[in-house]
């Protein structure tokens, strides 16, 4: 229980990823306002005005930040649930990849390895993609030479990655090494990542509507401003440090709203998609170390031995 206190504290009291800093002008700026608003009620200068407490009622604060705070939450939420989605959805094609499409000839192993790569690469170029970012050499490692060149003219290089992949597909069909049903079910699971990327694209795209995150900033600025003049008769020297807590409370929740609303960058809230796609990367490399049943028997892979020579068949 000790160490779980500790560690509850050191969260407590932790900066980095919170919004502490984002918040500490405007906080100060309130605070030192109530403090002016003090030295004035100090001089009897009649600055106490209780009636401003029904300038901006609490519970229509309130309630305008809670709903700041939620929306951006669902949209947190649904963009983790699309990258939930987009893993899920490449773990099942590439073994479907791996295991039902035959090796008949000396190329095949390569050219579904290739294949797999490029659907870690298809997420890879979705998080750049999202961020706005050019290709880059992540994608350099994921792709063969001519195509990572090609892609780096592409407007959209997830949808061209998504369609280099399908076009494998089909090669495999026209060649018999892959049923119609099994083409369909892979192209299935495709047009799921697809779907994947264009709802992070939707959620990325629907910014807050302008007008209410103003109207939210400019009723958070009075709120602030009027609130020394409220207790300012009750609290005296006290006035500026309350003012400071309260807007650091209201200021916070606010800005934890726009921290999170856009999921996709690079900042300490937003989704690990670093950490994501260097998941997919390794579950799909210990997927590669695998030979499947019909590389074995089909084409001769070692199976036990785990080398790629060929070995007699029969």
């Amino acid at each position: 229980m000790g160490s779980e206190h500790k560690r509850w504290f050191r969260v407590a009291l932790q900066l980095e990823g919170s919004v502490v800093p984002a918040v500490f002008g405007r906080t100060v700026f309130c605070g030192i306002f109530g403090v002016l608003v003090s030295v004035l009620a100090h001089f009897q200068v009649p600055v106490a005005m209780p009636v401003l407490a029904s300038l901006i009622p609490n519970i229509v604060l309130g309630l305008l930040l809670v709903f700041r705070t939620n929306t951006a939450y669902d949209r947190f939420w649904e963009g983790r649930k699309s990258w939930g989605t987009l893993v899920n959805t490449v773990r099942n094609l590439a073994r479907q990849i791996w295991i039902a499409i035959e090796v008949k000839e000396a190329g095949d192993r390569e050219q579904k390895i290739v294949t797999l790569r490029m659907l870690v690469a298809f997420c890879v170029a979705t998080k750049l993609h999202l961020r706005q970012e050019p290709v880059n050499e992540e994608l350099k490692a994921l792709l063969p030479p001519a195509q990572f060149l090609k892609l780096q003219g592409m407007n959209h290089p997830p949808l061209e990655i998504a369609f280099w992949i399908g076009d494998y597909l089909q090669q495999q069909h026209e060649r018999k090494l892959l049923g119609s049903y099994q083409l369909t079910a892979m192209h299935r699971l495709l047009d799921l990542m697809v779907d994947a990327l264009g709802i992070c694209e939707r959620i990325l795209k629907t910014p807050m509507p302008l007008a209410y995150a103003i109207h939210l900033k400019q009723l958070l600025l009075l709120y602030g401003l009027s609130l020394p003049f409220q207790i300012v008769g009750n609290s005296g020297w006290w006035t500026g440090p309350i003012v400071a807590l309260i807007s650091f409370t209201l200021f916070g929740i606010e800005e934890i709203g726009i921290e999170i609303e856009n999921p996709f960058g690079r900042d300490p809230n937003d989704l690990p998609l670093d950490a994501i796609c260097a998941t997919m990367l390794r579950n799909l490399e210990d997927l590669i170390s695998l030979t499947p049943n019909s590389e074995t028997y089909s084409y001769g892979y070692g199976k036990d031995s785990g080398s790629r020579e060929k070995i007699a068949e029969g």
